[in-house]
């Protein structure tokens, strides 16, 4: 019987690796002159694709997430030189309301502002901010779920978003916030990037976050008086938040277990509630797009 001698492994290997090619040790190096028509190439091409013509329809939306890069560059070609980052949370809301609170609103709030302006698009949402310490835990940070940013981690976060759009070209940078922890970052960041920058185009707009004055719309225009349940929740935030996904505030749970109340309020029925928040977005929208516009006619980055 003949025996059939195994290759040794290693030798596979040498065979292997031999046969393959010159290594990248064994190619000749690039000269300098090489090495820059080399790179030309490269940024020829670059340019070439940067300029192509988009081979199909754009779709209508206004988050830079949804959309292509084409259909950014196009969108900023026809004017759409201003964004919006919007800074939402992850934080305890009460037993009813999930954790993204803010950043519910903001899907509805974003939009609506920047379809009013008519020449901006929306930054992705920024859902993680200061909420509390870690060690030991504070504020939100003492329920489960909620997630906090460091300070100084929070403002690099937003520096480093509105750099990168400044980069792309954007002409006007407009910081919004949903909760009141967000406030002092963006105000701060806007205020930085407009010194290195030299010249105003960070816009903080603290007009979008005035509760109060949503409040009062609330009482004024629609007659809905509150109480105090004293829980993290209140009647015009889940209005708000039920134009978006009335999921997200357990209003069938909340029905079943008869809980669809929020300080004093019913929040059924569901479509009544939908209309109410309708509104209040609406308003919403109208102030902060009126607060942007002083904001850039008057090229100011930041105001109390």
């Amino acid at each position: 019987m003949t025996r059939t001698r195994s290759v040794p492994l290693t030798l596979a290997l040498v065979v292997g690796l031999a046969s393959a090619g010159p290594t990248v040790a064994q190619q000749r190096a690039l000269t300098p002159e090489e090495r820059a028509r080399q790179q030309a190439e490269q940024e020829r091409r670059l340019q070439e694709e940067l300029k192509a013509p988009r081979p199909i329809d754009a779709l209508n939306s206004v988050w830079l997430e949804e959309l292509t890069w084409m259909e950014i560059r196009d969108a900023m070609a026809a004017g759409k030189t201003t964004v919006i980052i919007p800074t939402g949370g992850i934080e305890q809301n009460g037993p009813y309301v999930a954790l993204g609170k803010h950043n519910y609103v903001l899907q509805g709030a974003c939009e609506g502002i920047a379809r009013a302006l008519g020449n901006a698009l929306c930054a992705p949402i920024v859902k993680f901010v200061p909420e509390g310490n870690h060690e030991p835990p504070s504020g939100h940070m003492r329920y489960p779920g909620t997630i906090s940013l460091r300070e100084e981690t929070y403002e690099a976060m937003l520096d480093d978003i509105g750099s990168s759009l400044k980069a792309h070209g954007f002409k006007h940078i407009i910081y919004i916030g949903d909760s009141g922890g967000n406030q002092t970052g963006m105000k701060a960041v806007a205020e930085r990037q407009n010194r290195r920058w030299g010249q105003p185009i960070a816009h903080f707009i603290p007009e979008f976050y005035d509760y109060p004055g949503v409040r009062a719309y609330l009482e004024r225009e629609l007659g809905i008086m509150q109480g105090n349940d004293g829980i993290h929740d209140d009647y015009q935030l889940t209005a708000l938040m039920m134009t978006v996904d009335p999921t997200v505030v357990r209003y069938d749970q909340r029905v079943k277990a008869g809980k669809a109340t929020i300080n004093g309020v019913s929040i059924a029925p569901k479509e009544q509630t939908i209309e109410v928040g309708k509104k209040l977005m609406q308003y919403r929208v109208d102030v902060t797009v009126k607060a942007i516009h002083a904001a850039l006619s008057s090229g100011a980055s930041s105001r109390p």
